[in-house]
């Protein structure tokens, strides 16, 4: 075989050190795939003498990865360095305009640039992958884009942090609180130093915008998810979900309605009776549900050096071999604005937590706030008796527009027997 692809990689980290030992300990195997050799020719990070574990020497060396991007010697170049600006974006856009097919596992970058980088891509007749960018070994993005592209999609939802995951059946499985899981979780490397993309609910949001924006052929619009993280969510919370036969998951949720496309991720209770609510640990699961196949799953490890080289490596196969596709599944040029669903539009049950005085009259009260929302109560538990301390009641909704929640659950916690802040859930329905 001849005709080897010259490969380029800028960003040396966990990732980028596991993509490099796959191709060397693949070499044959991918070869035969491909149709050509694959050969890593140069490389860039910020500190050279670093020991990765694997072997550099063979490889032409770079300090500015930009340099990379446009030299003469490198036919693709994989971008592992991260960030929605700066340097990884340089190096991306140096790539094309070099005529240079890009792939990365950058989504912050895919989620904010990635409908302007797609246009220019196309417009010089080259390719970006984004295939490791989003829930790590799993290949969702060639599942939306390729394996379901005869379907209408309707929704698409998932697990798509495994930080958040891991922290939450933590906090389920030992009844400890979020702060003592999340320190845990940090020892164990499966929690970065600052967590805030993580368990803010950022990092899933990144990704949820380009699963969207796959799925309905639309723009990329991080903007417009509506995001919620995870900090709030107690012990308590988990175990009265598990009491009423439910599972806390942070979701990432897409799906197209009559106001416009609705994008969200926050801490929501399934069912038991649904394979997501099962999946646990760091691991990630996507639904995928289209008008002629019905729903798909997958499950897999979204993170670490081995799935998301794998999924890497995945594209720059399909760049070696040939196979191409649009982007997000349509020409950028024909990508379609759809208007965002505003959150206060949703409809949905509720469950709810308050802190109350034990007294007569609070239930009461409550019940009246809800009422003049228009908001009925499904069920509600309350443990134990206390003439001192704040006791829990817990009131599970029928179902109600977020607005109104929102407004009531302002008005209760001005309520004088109401001792902490009021905690809502919400519930979804798949």
């Amino acid at each position: 075989m001849t005709n080897r692809l010259r490969i380029g990689v800028a960003g040396l980290g966990t990732v980028g050190a596991g993509v490099v030992r796959l191709l060397q300990e693949h070499s044959d195997l991918l070869a035969r795939r491909a149709g050509r050799p694959l050969a890593i020719t140069a490389v860039s990070a910020r500190d050279r003498n670093r020991d990765r574990g694997i072997d550099l020497s063979s490889f032409a060396w770079f300090d500015d990865p930009a340099e990379l991007a446009a030299s003469g010697e490198v036919d693709l170049v994989v971008e592992l360095i991260g960030g929605s600006d700066g340097i990884a974006k340089r190096v991306c856009e140096k790539a094309i305009a070099n005529g240079k097919p890009v792939v990365t596992a950058n989504k912050a970058l895919i989620a904010i640039h990635g409908t302007a980088l797609a246009k220019a891509a196309e417009e010089a007749g080259v390719t970006i992958g984004f295939e490791a960018a989003v829930a790590g070994g799993i290949p969702i993005v060639k599942a939306l884009r390729e394996g379901l592209a005869g379907n209408a999609i309707n929704r698409v939802y998932g697990i798509l942090n495994g930080t958040c995951n891991y922290i939450m059946t933590q906090m389920r499985e030992t009844g400890r609180d979020f702060e003592d899981v999340l320190g845990e979780a940090q020892t164990l490397g499966y929690a970065e130093a600052d967590p805030s993309f993580d368990v803010d609910g950022v990092d899933a949001a990144h990704k949820l915008a380009i699963l969207a924006s796959v799925a309905f052929g639309c723009p990329v619009d991080f903007d417009a998810v509506h995001v919620e993280g995870v900090r709030h969510v107690s012990a308590t919370d988990i175990a009265y979900a598990d009491e009423l036969g439910y599972r806390i998951k942070l979701l990432a949720i897409a799906r197209t309605t009559e106001h416009g496309l609705e994008q969200r991720v926050h801490p929501c209770m399934v069912s038991l009776d649904n394979p997501i609510a099962h999946v646990d640990g760091v691991f990630n699961a996507v639904v995928a549900e289209g008008d002629f196949v019905d729903r798909t799953v997958f499950e897999g490890r979204g993170a670490g050096a081995g799935p998301t080289a794998s999924a890497v490596v995945a594209d720059i196969l399909d760049c070696a071999s040939g196979r191409r596709a649009p982007t997000f599944g349509t020409p950028a040029a024909a990508l379609t604005s759809i208007p965002a669903s505003p959150m206060a539009h949703h409809q949905g049950r509720y469950y709810i937590r308050l802190m109350v005085q034990d007294r007569a009259g609070v239930i009461a009260d409550v019940s009246a706030v809800l009422r003049d929302e228009q908001i009925s109560i499904g069920s509600m538990l309350q443990s134990g008796r206390s003439k001192q301390d704040a006791v829990p009641v817990i009131l599970i909704t029928h179902e109600a527009e977020e607005a109104g929640m929102a407004r009531a659950m302002q008005r209760i916690a001005e309520l004088e027997p109401v001792m902490q802040e009021p905690r809502m859930i919400r519930i979804e329905e798949f």
